[in-house]
């Protein structure tokens, strides 16, 4: 189809810092390295889709703890602070500025 994916690096208040575009089918997970270089962070917060142990891995690489709900179909999910979780209200609140 014509489809395109957007992925997108906010700061702490929903700001834009990167964004990448991929076609509709491609996977998120190659594309964590390149949405987090060259930024320092604590935690990084991401939705289902990068829920993946190389997403992961390359999040702790980065020296961040992965805030990362585990999908419903994965044997073993991984925990993550589901408080902290609610804070990813501002990338969608991004989302919801560009797509209008």
């Amino acid at each position: 189809g014509f489809s395109t994916k957007v992925h997108v690096t906010v700061d702490g208040l929903g700001n834009p810092l990167r964004l990448l575009l991929t076609p509709g089918q491609a996977h998120e997970a190659p594309h964590a390295e390149a949405l987090l270089k060259d930024y320092s962070t604590e935690f990084v917060l991401a939705d289902k889709g990068y829920d993946a142990r190389p997403v992961r891995t390359t999040i702790r690489d980065f020296g961040a703890e992965p805030v990362i709900p585990p999908r419903s179909k994965r044997l073993s999910p991984s925990k993550y602070d589901a408080e902290r979780y609610k804070e990813r209200h501002l990338i969608e609140c991004f989302f919801s500025k560009l797509k209008h």
